[in-house]
């Protein structure tokens, strides 16, 4: 499977440098994925928080991607106490049929991956990404999908002084009742922020989660896709909306150029050169 390609052609993102790496941490070593450019240069660090269902082709597909417009991207396994990823099998497409079954699967592992647990990943990704030979000085970025837009939240609100850039897409139960309701981490948080709402999550949750990112004065943008449905960044589930993914792109590159990318400007750093906007 292969994504259409928003800025690389499809020669360039196949020459784009990956890496399988191994992540020390507090609860012993996690296996993650990196791509970046191959340019000898040093490039803002992203992290990426995955969907529920983990590292898997489609995510490493999102980072070369990312990686082609300038960017060294750390996608990290999240269920990494259970296993390398895929830690339960995934099909190739995880159509409406399949989806019950897999997530039935994977709920024991999201139950068990605690704030606690989150937070000391998040110091363990954040430690590893800018410790990178390839990743220069400055702040970093972080995104997330779905349940990882949670992650991200709480990596950025942690993390002030690291995270200049924080996105969420088709994030599920952002405002609840459970003291770590998504809305309720935007207080801390002091990166601009970007969500991208599916068109089906209630609309008295957008304007909640609108509210808090108001009271913040975060600068920020909480902005509802047209027609799509939960998950639809995701190539390969039903979810996927190609018109929504180009949004997605359209929304998070020109953000990363602004916190990420002028944030290295104003520290005298060399702002990387490929898939500048």
């Amino acid at each position: 499977m292969r994504l259409t390609p928003v800025g690389a052609s499809k020669e360039g993102r196949s020459a784009i440098p990956t890496k399988t790496l191994q992540i020390p941490t507090p609860d012993g070593s996690a296996d993650a994925f990196a791509a970046f450019p191959d340019d000898g240069e040093r490039h803002p660090g992203v992290l990426v928080y995955s969907d529920a269902f983990g590292l898997r082709p489609v995510l490493k597909e999102m980072a070369r991607e990312l990686a082609g417009h300038g960017y060294y991207v750390l996608v990290p396994n999240l269920y990494h106490r259970h296993g390398p990823a895929p830690v339960v099998e995934l099909p190739d497409h995880i159509d409406d049929e399949a989806r019950p079954a897999v997530i039935a699967r994977l709920m024991p592992l999201l139950e068990a991956h605690t704030a606690e647990r989150a937070e000391r990943d998040a110091d363990a990704w954040l430690t590893f990404l800018t410790a990178q030979p390839e990743v220069g000085a400055g702040p970093v970025a972080v995104t997330g999908y779905c349940i990882g837009t949670l992650f991200a939240l709480r990596t950025a609100a942690a993390h002030p002084d690291r995270v200049a850039a924080v996105a969420g897409f088709h994030p599920g139960h952002v405002v609840t009742d459970t003291p770590d309701s998504p809305h309720r981490l935007v207080p801390g948080l002091t990166a601009e922020v970007h969500l991208g709402l599916a068109d089906d999550l209630p609309p008295e949750a957008v304007r909640e989660l609108d509210k808090s990112l108001e009271a913040a004065g975060a600068r920020h943008t909480a902005e509802v896709y047209p027609g799509t449905v939960h998950g639809f960044t995701m190539a390969d589930t039903d979810a996927f909306d190609p018109d929504g993914l180009r949004r997605h792109w359209d929304r998070l590159l020109p953000l990363l150029d602004r916190a990420v990318r002028g944030r290295w400007a104003t520290r005298g750093a060399r702002p990387p050169g490929p898939g500048r906007t």
